[in-house]
């Protein structure tokens, strides 16, 4: 099948005018059109349902807005792109099938790629096409027809009409799933797809902005001149998906215009995560796998070769003063001029303990590649500092005080401000390719904490979930868990087998028993999350959802037995354990849920996950789609149809959700886990040796079976005094 526009988000305007008025045009015109204009309606009735007969019989679908105008400067610029690759749409690579080739509404010309990522030297001949079937006069008898239906008054509709949103047809899904072998490939084609539709949006109407809002069809900027926040997020993306036209733009708008030089505080997490995270691994792919993608530009010995590594060094360079503080923990924001860490303006100043906690992949891959330790110690520090609190069980509040380096509160969970600390500790660990075992350690006891103090089960079906702590581990336990924590089964099912397959896994001398449990505990988080789709009326999860539980909550080590599968009966019993409340229902299109179905496909081989996965496509597709080529949207309510939209496409639709549903449905031989370690914003950097440069530079305190820091000896006070006076005499004396 040769799909074009497979969710009708982009349909021409004289099609959507002819398509949304054809019926009532038809049914009112004896009754609203004078006796001379009956069969003028009657000849252009007629001429409607040819074209859509000859668009079923076709089962492709109608020409985007989004193509680019022949006289659009981009559109030349990528025409020398593709002209100076030698390929045509004829000699396509592997996935032309799905984005090469290009039809008008009547006919299949297979030789002009609509999604012009793969490259073409000419487009057919027209000279031997009818004269009927030349699309000039096709376009110029369509809009005659309109014209004359326009003035006879025959498009009157509605207000409900009028604003009526746009549906998404289903035939090419229904094809696909039709099919008794599953295409996984034809479904990651149609993830393309959706990266496509979404970054032209993007592209048209909003191109260089840092926020894109695909209902009003308007950008804005988050700094005077901007930072790229779309762009530099989604480019690995594009990458793995070989859109070659698409990464050439992008890296011509950060080689033209993109600069940090600008008088505005940013977020230290967030611009790490996301613009360092994404410029440092559009550098691995680039470099490491030429072929995803390929430009030029970045080849060896080209102007642009160092364009994403110097790019993320002038930003670390900025984030750096994030870290003058007197403790070491980075303030929560800074200035990207001035290099000034900021404190936070809310929660008494304090920063995020996961903001805090999240930066350390970033910058020691940066070390690595650019042999300067400082980033590394900078980074590693704050682990240090964070864990001589010696705070219980390793479950640790979040927030905490840049200038003093002590906790702010008892709030613990793995929700919001609390979440990605933990997925550090594990990824650290495997970053440095397990030659640094505190992270391990470090991990080990946070997860025993969890598993201790926040695992409960629910009622009455027993499904698993991580709880809070709002007022400290001593107090009750909150039923609540954000979309945010369900990155946490696949990254158990990561810790336990290290990124190998579990079978594999457990050939190993090193597989335990309690490795075992892991890996189950992994599995019963990962079907609670998807439960939260599933309870929701558009089957996309709230934004938070809570549970019913026991009182007291049932413990980890109860026994329990959830429900396998989940009726579709509006009446199950399954329904009775979630609910969400009215402030809650909205969906952002967040990705922890698909990034836990990636993890656990690759490990357990289990293809439950990739359908969950298929499902959850389609809900996207279908729920959050925009007319007139807007793309896709987050969506304020999820649990009403149709849901009502926010008008808003984050980053990491692109840098994540997409590209773990594309990860999903590829081969298991891209991107290999046990090879690779991923970073909170799905950015990917590469494992690797310490080597000589590099070490663990820091050691725990002392402490006891519960976390907290042992007492200090009198013998080592003793020792430690004359050390300090010496210092404060050295200090005098200068």
């Amino acid at each position: 099948m040769n799909v074009r526009d497979p969710f009708n988000l982009h349909r021409s305007p004289a099609f959507q005018i002819l398509s949304r008025h054809s019926r009532q045009a038809v049914a009112n015109a004896t009754q609203r059109v004078k006796e001379a204009g009956v069969q003028a309606i009657e000849v252009g009735s007629q001429a409607l349902d040819s074209g859509r007969q000859t668009l079923e019989d076709m089962s492709s679908f109608s020409m985007p807005v989004n193509v680019l105008p022949i006289t659009s400067p981009q559109r030349e610029s990528e025409n020398c792109v593709w002209g100076s690759s030698g390929m045509t749409a004829r000699s396509a690579g592997p996935i032309s099938g799905a984005l090469g080739g290009a039809g008008n509404f009547f006919e299949n010309n297979r030789d002009l790629p609509m999604y012009k990522d793969k490259p073409y030297s000419y487009a057919s001949s027209r000279r031997r096409q009818p004269v009927y079937k030349r699309k000039r006069v096709l376009g110029a008898g369509t809009i005659f027809l309109v014209l004359i239906l326009y003035f006879l008054g025959v498009f009157g509709t509605s207000n409900k009409e009028a604003t009526s949103k746009a549906r998404v047809s289903w035939g090419w899904i229904q094809k696909i799933d039709r099919s008794d072998v599953v295409d996984w490939n034809g479904r990651k084609e149609r993830v393309v797809d959706a990266f496509t539709l979404s970054w032209d949006a993007y592209t048209r109407y909003a191109w260089g902005k840092d926020q894109f809002h695909p209902v009003s069809k308007t950008g804005e900027n988050m700094t005077p001149k901007g930072m790229g926040w779309i762009i530099v997020d989604a480019l690995d993306t594009m990458m793995l998906m070989n859109l070659t036209s698409r990464l050439s733009h992008a890296r011509e708008w950060m080689a033209t215009s993109l600069t940090y030089e600008q008088d505005q505080e940013v977020n230290t997490f967030e611009t790490t995560i996301r613009m360092m995270g994404g410029l440092l691994s559009a550098h691995y792919l680039s470099t490491e796998f030429p072929n995803m993608a390929p430009l030029s530009d970045d080849d060896e010995g080209a102007a642009g070769e160092d364009l994403y590594i110097e790019k993320a060094r002038d930003l670390a360079d900025r984030i750096m003063g994030a870290f003058d503080s007197p403790s070491g923990i980075p303030f929560a924001s800074f200035n990207l001029k001035t290099l000034q860490g900021v404190p936070s303006h809310s929660d008494g100043g304090a920063s995020s303990t996961a903001e805090a906690a999240t930066l350390q992949l970033e910058f020691k891959y940066l070390s690595k590649l650019t042999g300067e330790a400082f980033y590394w110690e900078k980074v590693e520090n704050v682990i240090k500092v964070i864990d001589d609190n010696g705070m219980e069980d390793g479950l640790l509040p979040i927030y905490i005080y840049a200038n003093s380096g002590e906790f702010r509160g008892k709030n613990i969970r793995l929700g919001s401000r609390g979440d990605s600390y933990y997925e550090y500790l594990i990824k650290q660990y495997l970053q440095t390719s397990k030659e640094e075992p505190i992270y391990e350690e470090l991990w080990d006891e946070a997860l025993a904490g969890v598993r201790k103090h926040l695992i409960t089960y629910t009622n009455p079906s027993h499904f698993t979930i991580i709880g809070e702590r709002p007022n400290g581990l001593g107090q009750s336990l909150s039923p609540k868990m954000d979309h945010l924590v369900c990155f946490m089964g696949g990254t158990i099912a990561l810790g336990a087998t290290g990124g190998l397959t579990e079978a594999a896994a457990k050939k190993l001398p090193t597989w335990t028993k309690k490795k075992e449990e892991e890996m189950q505990l992994a599995r019963e988080l990962t079907q609670t999350c998807w439960g939260m789709y599933e309870w929701m009326a558009t089957g996309l999860a709230a934004e938070i959802t809570f549970f019913h539980i026991d009182n007291p909550p049932m413990a980890e080590s109860d026994p329990h037995k959830a429900p396998e599968t989940f009726s579709s009966d509006k009446d199950a019993e399954w329904r009775k354990n979630f609910y969400v409340k009215p402030n809650d229902v909205h969906n952002m299109q967040r990705p922890e849920t698909v990034e836990s179905l990636f993890y656990m496909w690759r490990i357990t081989e289990d293809v439950k996950y990739r359908e969950w996965g298929w499902q959850m496509f389609k809900s996207f597709m279908n729920h959050t789609t925009v007319e007139e080529g807007g793309g896709f949207t987050s969506l304020t309510n999820a649990n009403v149809i149709p849901p009502l939209t926010s008008d808003n496409m984050e980053s990491f639709w692109l840098a994540e959700t997409l590209k773990y549903l594309y990860l999903l449905f590829s081969p298991n031989d891209l991107l290999p886990l046990d090879k690779v370690v991923i970073n909170t914003e799905a950015h990917v950097f590469p494992r690797f040796n310490l080597g000589p440069l590099f070490k663990t530079g820091w050691k725990r305190k002392p402490r006891g079976p519960d976390g907290k820091i042992l007492p200090a000896s009198p013998a080592a006070t003793k020792e430690d005094a004359p050390k300090k006076v010496l210092k404060v005499k050295a200090a005098d004396g200068a």
